[in-house]
């Protein structure tokens, strides 16, 4: 009986020595820009050990000005990538199998960036004004149509120099960073008319391969878990071990950007959600009536055909917790 109770420790404890030692499932991340703090909650998740901790040796990859986060996700590159999800949408409608299973931000922080003291206040004045934007962005359609506007579009190249340049002028910009850089310019704080003002509520998403997800199942979950918690230990706690990657991912971080960035975030409650139902138990959250009204207004403008895709079939909240 002794030697029979010994024989099942050493079994248990090499079982247990077995489990250790097993090695992390390895996935891949594909940044839709460069590191900032708009990725916080990978940053977070990865220095402070969340992912780790899931059994997940993560690689996050940064993007930029030209990211191919589709073709990452399409082709394997990439396992997981940040995008929008009206780009992700239209991308499902011409058949490519990819589905949206979290939410990076309860709202796109796009929108068009306005001197403090120009006369344009809301979108009705912008009517016959000309923007520095990307050609083809959906939302200056909806705003054409919605508000009957004419506008000039004049392509933008990620810089803030033409807008601090011209007291008139209009640029399509992100609510987080663009600010700081026209400020920390000389320019005065801009004002913003944003997307979710105008009814065109986005989300910025995590995608990934349909093949994927059936063949990943728990490391997703478990990868979300640890990305929601770090989002949320990153707003919530101290943001220095982020900052901290960030840094060497994107040499140009600077501590004062970061935390400017940061508070933006927190400010405007882009990943807890605006809705009187926000907070941290939203992180993460995808609601399918949203998109199922995104869908709508994107047929509407002729974007998506009609019918071609629905919420059940572009997104899915079985890898959320």
């Amino acid at each position: 009986m002794i030697r029979l109770r010994h024989a099942l420790a050493a079994f248990a404890l090499s079982v247990t020595a077995f489990a250790a030692e097993k090695s992390p499932l390895k996935l891949t991340v594909q940044l839709d820009w460069v590191a900032e703090p708009e990725h916080g909650g990978f940053y977070q998740a990865e220095a402070r050990g969340y992912f780790r901790a899931e059994g997940l040796d993560v690689t996050i990859l940064p993007g930029g000005p030209g990211s191919h986060v589709m073709s990452a996700v399409a082709t394997g590159k990439a396992d997981i990538g940040q995008a929008g999800d009206i780009e992700t949408l239209m991308k499902q409608a011409e058949g490519l199998p990819f589905v949206q299973f979290a939410a990076v931000f309860q709202d796109d922080p796009a929108g068009i960036l306005v001197h403090a003291d120009s006369p344009v206040r809301k979108f009705e004045d912008l009517q016959g004004k000309t923007i520095i934007a990307r050609p083809g962005w959906p939302f200056l359609d909806f705003l054409k149509q919605k508000y009957q506007l004419k506008v000039n579009v004049v392509a933008q190249n990620f810089s803030v120099s033409a807008f601090l340049g011209d007291r008139t002028a209009l640029q399509q910009g992100y609510y987080i960073a663009e600010p700081y850089h026209i400020t920390k310019a000389g320019g005065k704080m801009p004002r913003f008319l944003s997307t979710w003002d105008a009814g065109f509520r986005g989300y910025a998403v995590l995608v990934t391969n349909k093949a994927f997800a059936r063949n990943h199942a728990e490391a997703l979950r478990a990868f979300t878990r640890a990305y929601i918690k770090g989002w949320r230990d990153y707003l919530e706690g101290d943001p220095a071990p982020a900052h901290a990657a960030m840094k060497k991912a994107n040499a140009n971080n600077t501590d004062e950007f970061m935390l400017f960035s940061r508070k933006m975030i927190i400010d405007e409650r882009l990943v807890t959600g605006r809705d009187a139902d926000g907070g941290p138990a939203k992180i993460g959250r995808l609601d399918p009536a949203r998109f199922t009204q995104q869908i709508a207004q994107l047929e509407a403008l002729g974007l998506l055909p009609k019918g071609k895709i629905d919420a059940a079939t572009a997104m899915t909240t079985q890898f959320l917790p």
